[in-house]
């Protein structure tokens, strides 16, 4: 292929002289390049911009700096939105937590007084029961002498003892029983053994749930079995 002006090596190729022989592209390329060249000598070699592609430029560069603009803007609510939620969610967990706290002392508070109203009620039971003790040994001691059996003392030695075995007042000390010095009251010891046990129960002891409202009052002896 020879270009314009310039001498073929061999004159009488076709190829060289006969401009339809050369190929699609090479006749593209060829052209293309002249128009370049053309162009080229036109403007002394500068690129010549076109006014219409400059300004379609600028307006793809405005809009990618709005569309920027617009996402950074986003951006910043988000992480706004995100720091304004943040105390509330903060002020929420701390007032679930005085809740909590609150509630807590308010349940402490409320066992601790229904413990102090029992105490309150156990000993005033307590009280009145201590009052009635001397009636009941009277009781005792009239059943001991047979005046229980009619009249008009018996009803009311029943009545009495309902009541206060329905109060919770529980009647202990019988001959036999182990020996237990919370709870008896010895007067004397009979016993010869290491084990002891109740011989003569001179007064029975009560009890009111847990407390011991009066001792007792014994004679210690050995346990029956060592007797016999």
């Amino acid at each position: 292929m020879t270009h314009p002006g310039e001498m073929p090596d061999n004159p009488g190729d076709p190829d060289a002289t006969d401009e339809a022989n050369y190929s699609p592209n090479e006749a593209e390329a060829a052209a293309a390049e002249a128009a370049a060249d053309a162009e080229a000598s036109a403007t002394g070699g500068e690129q010549v911009v076109d006014p219409l592609d400059e300004e379609i430029n600028e307006l793809l560069d405005e809009e990618a700096a709005l569309a920027d603009a617009e996402a950074t803007e986003a951006e910043e609510e988000a992480a706004a939105e995100a720091e304004a939620e943040d105390p509330a969610a903060a002020q929420i967990a701390e007032l679930t937590e005085d809740l909590k706290r609150v509630s807590a002392e308010y349940a402490n508070y409320r066992r601790r007084t229904e413990r102090e109203r029992e105490g309150v009620i156990s000993a005033a039971t307590v009280k009145v029961l201590k009052e009635l003790l001397p009636i009941l040994d009277d009781i005792d001691m009239a059943e001991q002498h047979g005046d229980l059996e009619q009249g008009p003392l018996k009803p009311f030695a029943e009545k009495l003892r309902s009541t206060v075995s329905g109060v919770g007042l529980k009647r202990f000390g019988e001959t036999g029983d182990e020996f237990n010095p919370e709870i008896h009251e010895a007067i004397q010891d009979a016993s010869t053994g290491e084990d002891k046990a109740l011989g003569t129960v001179v007064r029975p002891g009560y009890q009111y749930k847990d407390t011991v409202v009066r001792a007792a009052m014994v004679i210690i002896d050995d346990p029956v079995e060592d007797q016999e």
